[in-house]
């Protein structure tokens, strides 16, 4: 492994212990995300292979926006779901009702 890649596992690595929600290869002592990364790498527990994996926000955020327009969308596992304040198409639901003093 070159440097540069070693700086690009141990940082996506430390993103995924942080806010990723992965859970931890070795134990964590009282250790920062950053260094329980590195020593996973050491260990051989983590490799570049992790580069290619696509960020699981993304998939959590990818929905149909024409079924959001009619109230519905997908969730992650392609479950549908109902958009709140899109009941029916309804296109009034979806603006919010202006103020009594303006």
């Amino acid at each position: 492994e070159n440097r540069f890649e070693l700086v690009l596992v141990g940082a996506k690595r430390a993103r995924q212990l942080s806010i990723g929600g992965k859970e931890p290869l070795i134990e964590w002592e009282s250790d920062k995300p950053t260094v329980v990364a590195l020593r996973e790498i050491e260990e051989g527990l983590v490799d570049a292979s992790i580069l290619e994996e696509q960020e699981e926000t993304v998939e959590m955020l990818s929905f149909d926006v024409f079924a959001m327009e009619e109230g519905q969308a997908a969730n992650a596992d392609g479950e549908e779901v109902t958009v709140p304040g899109a009941e029916n198409g309804d296109e009034a639901s979806q603006t919010p009702e202006p103020r009594p003093d303006e």
